[in-house]
């Protein structure tokens, strides 16, 4: 990579990969192979580390990063690599190295412990436990030199060794604080609900509009999306906005929803070229965007587009949602039929190297046609980002055709031709680093995408694809007593399976059993509900843990509620046990849904863009909620037309005939028709024949 000119690189790059390996080379996380030639002799998560650290009384030093993070990278040079700096660590320290993908759930303790200490997080976190593994002091980035408010790291080190040495009944102290406050924060936020099982709970929408005007506080009406910079997709709120429109008709509602994602598609967190999106862009106007690219944040994008499209029937969302699964499809799909994790946000250790260009070689490269591509991804001399350009459109197709005075189709022609062009000029870059382990619950999510995105569009090749990658899951991830691992990476999968993943799972499950009419699929959904129930419950209180029980090797046990870049777990579980009780007659569910739900009645108020999924899912029960089925011959054609449009509130199931079919559709066939049930509420309407004949909301 590097020339003769640049010889302290190349030697740098040398030294980093003829020096001996640490522990870590044994890993097949990408992240952590890129720590295994640093001369910190780091440990993975295990218990050869950890009983070290209890024989020679040491504190342990465990950084968590993950493979696409910025700042990890720029840690990992400017210390983890230095010489006199590892000596230090490996002197004084037990160093423990975590991908945060791999062991969420200890990401999960170490970050509510250094939130709780500093006031904020972020990664790469860096925290210092006692010998047993509690948390007494830490950070984020620490500097080589001190810089940006921080101590530099080597300062830091010195302190902690020394703390430790002097002052251990201070840190014991501080430990068993801080381990006290991590287990009972949640409780703070989880509140067991005076719930009588036989009772009935009426559930109205006077939640549901209180978190719409909440939400509408931080609408950014010039940029969409919600607040300032930097600035998140926010798809579970789009998805809320979208519901609430359709239930409530609230024009506000869908017009923000709309706004956002079409500000997005034409920003630069869009890779206008290849497909896909960034994580999140550093400024709010959606320009500048952070070019790690994640597996979920496109799967969650996909699934609200595919949603948009169905609302409105924009050619341009179906452009989007073809052009990110073209994406998924060439350059983050295994030949098993998995989806690789995420892209690094560097190439050639240069942040966004490989997305952004110089008007000179596009205009090269276009030839003609340059100039109205140039105005259309507003590339300029001067460029808009570091002298460089990042493609971003600043009106739609239909208004810059206007403005111009070009035909529609010229004006595709055109753009399309230049995508081509400068697409196959960036495939010869060095790409940004695969992180190609393949994680269960993202996964998932992108299996919904896939149905979803064929639900809109009605292209099989969609389905085909959500299928392999279901019948991929099933297997490669599966273990022995209906048990599931959480990665997968070269015919080795890993770690027990999170109540993320479970619940990501059953959702693909029952999305997917309904685009596909495979029952086993939805057999499969209660098999595993069955088993997060008996392995994931919290006994005494409400909600289910992130663990289950038979995983020891963390100290405490701790829920997720909060729906950040991904739904939580327990707001995944109280959506499936809602739409479970009706697919599967299992009316119990829909009673346990429920007691989740007003577990965190008053955090959905006060804090709803962190309680998305749990809000869309209040709107079920606030709601008309429909259960319909499709019985007889014809039955597959008639349901395909009916799940193009957009109602969000339901649950479908055909049966062509009476052999193998779901609770929902037993007892319905009658000899030589196909109809149509539709019911609500434990109530059913009169079968007809055809949806004209239906009354539905």
């Amino acid at each position: 990579k590097y020339t003769v000119d640049q010889p302290l690189k190349c030697c740098l790059l040398i030294r980093k990969y003829t020096s001996m390996p640490n522990r870590l080379i044994n890993a097949t996380s990408p992240y952590l192979l890129q720590h295994a030639h640093n001369p910190v002799d780091w440990y993975p998560w295990s218990k050869e580390a950890l009983e070290r650290a209890k024989e020679e009384n040491k504190p342990i030093l465990i950084s968590i990063g993950y493979a696409a993070c910025h700042w990890c990278h720029v840690m990992e040079r400017e210390s983890f690599e230095d010489e006199k700096v590892a000596e230090f660590m490996n002197e004084h320290f037990i160093n423990i190295k975590v991908d945060r993908e791999e062991r969420p759930d200890l990401d999960q303790i170490y970050m509510d412990a250094i939130t709780a200490m500093t006031g904020q997080g972020g990664w790469p976190l860096n925290c210092f436990l006692t010998p047993d593994g509690r948390p007494f002091y830490g950070g984020t980035y620490f500097p080589p030199q001190p810089m940006y408010g921080k101590p530099n790291w080597l300062y830091v080190l010195k302190r902690i060794a020394e703390t430790f040495k002097t002052q251990r009944q201070t840190i014991e102290e501080q430990a068993n604080n801080l381990t006290y406050h991590i287990q009972s924060q949640d409780q703070v936020i989880f509140k067991n609900p005076i719930f009588d099982d036989t009772a009935t709970y009426p559930v109205d929408a006077e939640l549901v509009v209180k978190v719409f005007n909440r939400l509408q506080t931080s609408f950014d009406t010039d940029d969409g999306g919600f607040g300032g910079a930097p600035k998140f997709p926010g798809t579970m709120n789009i998805d809320f906005l979208m519901q609430y429109y359709h239930h409530s008709q609230e024009q506000l509602a869908l017009d923000h929803a709309l706004f956002s994602i079409d500000k997005m598609i034409e920003g630069g967190i869009y890779d206008q070229i290849g497909g896909g999106f960034a994580r999140y862009t550093v400024d709010k106007e959606w320009l500048v965007p952070h070019f790690e690219k994640m597996l979920y944040d496109n799967a969650l994008l996909v699934g609200i587009i595919a949603d948009a499209y169905k609302i409105t029937q924009n050619p341009d969302y179906l452009e989007v949602i073809q052009q990110t699964l073209s994406f998924i499809e060439t350059e983050m799909r295994s030949e098993e039929g998995g989806f690789y994790a995420s892209y690094d946000a560097d190439s050639e250790g240069v942040e966004g190297k490989y997305y952004v260009w110089d008007k000179a070689e596009v205009d090269r490269l276009i030839g003609n046609g340059s100039v109205i591509f140039d105005a259309f991804f507003d590339i300029t001399e001067e460029g808009n980002w570091e002298g460089k350009n990042i493609l971003n459109r600043r009106m739609s197709y239909a208004q810059f055709a206007e403005k111009t005075g070009l035909e529609m189709w010229e004006l595709k022609q055109i753009v399309a031709k230049g995508r081509k062009a400068l697409l196959e000029e960036r495939q010869k870059r060095v790409k940004p680093g695969l992180d190609d382990k393949i994680i269960l619950s993202w996964n998932a999510m992108m299996c919904v995408a896939y149905a979803k995105a064929y639900e809109a569009s009605g292209n099989p090749h969609y389905l085909d694809i959500a299928v392999q990658n279901m019948d991929f899951l099933l297997v490669a991830f599966q273990e022995e007593g209906g048990k599931y691992f959480h990665t997968y990476k070269n015919g080795i999968a890993k770690y027990p399976a999170f109540l993320s993943d479970y619940a990501q799972l059953i959702d693909a499950l029952i999305v997917l059993y309904q685009v596909s009419h495979k029952v086993d699929y939805l057999k499969k959904a209660a098999a595993l509900t069955k088993h997060v129930r008996q392995h994931f419950s919290d006994t005494q209180q409400v909600g289910f843990y992130f663990t289950p029980d038979y995983q020891e090797d963390t100290i405490i046990r701790k829920k997720e509620f909060y729906d950040g870049a991904t739904p939580s777990g327990n707001s995944m579980m109280a959506y499936n046990l809602f739409r479970l009780a009706a697919l599967l007659g299992k009316w119990e569910y829909r009673t346990l849904a429920l007691k989740l739900l007003k577990s965190v009645e008053t955090m959905i108020m006060k804090a709803p863009s962190s309680f998305g999924r749990w809000a869309t899912t209040w709107m079920n029960f606030a709601y008309p909620f429909y259960e319909v089925a499709v019985v007889g011959k014809e039955a597959v054609d008639k349901m395909a037309g009916f799940q193009k449009k957009y109602y969000p509130n339901k649950v479908t199931a055909i049966a062509t005939d009476a052999v193998n079919y779901p609770e929902l559709v037993e007892n319905r066939f009658i000899e030589g028709k196909t109809l149509i049930y539709i019911c609500k509420d434990q109530a059913c309407e009169q079968p007809v024949e055809e949806w004209q004949e239906v009354n539905f909301v």
